[in-house]
């Protein structure tokens, strides 16, 4: 990923609204620190986010973020927090950081890293 369109994706968020920018922030770290071998694009107007095969996304919209998972309907979704109908996509709405901790976000992350991984086996 270029430095600069990160930058200026992360600019654009903070001058928007700062508390979406904390927030986007806090789940790029949370998932940068999961394995040294994750990489991050800009990309569809968020952060796509992969270890070999992609595995999630985060965006920000105007009145909350949203954690991606392009299989997330294959996710054992445990905590009852996964959100979508489609045949493979599921998000997570996060409208505070809080919502990281109460809604198991790290755990979902995992999982979905883990799923990504035995696709490519």
């Amino acid at each position: 990923m270029t430095p600069d369109r990160s930058a200026k994706l992360l600019e654009d968020i903070r001058h928007l609204d700062s508390g979406r920018f904390e927030l986007v922030q806090a789940l790029r770290k949370i998932i940068l620190s999961l394995d040294l071998s994750i990489t991050e694009e800009v990309k569809y107007g968020g952060f796509l986010f992969s270890a070999e095969e992609p595995f999630c996304g985060v965006f920000s919209y105007a009145k909350h973020v949203s954690l991606e998972f392009g299989a997330g309907a294959s996710l054992l979704d445990k905590f009852n927090v996964l959100e979508g109908e489609g045949k493979f996509r599921r998000h997570i709405k996060l409208s505070s950081t809080q919502d990281i901790t109460d809604k198991h976000v790290r755990e979902y992350l995992v999982l979905a890293m883990k799923a990504a991984a035995k696709s490519r086996d």
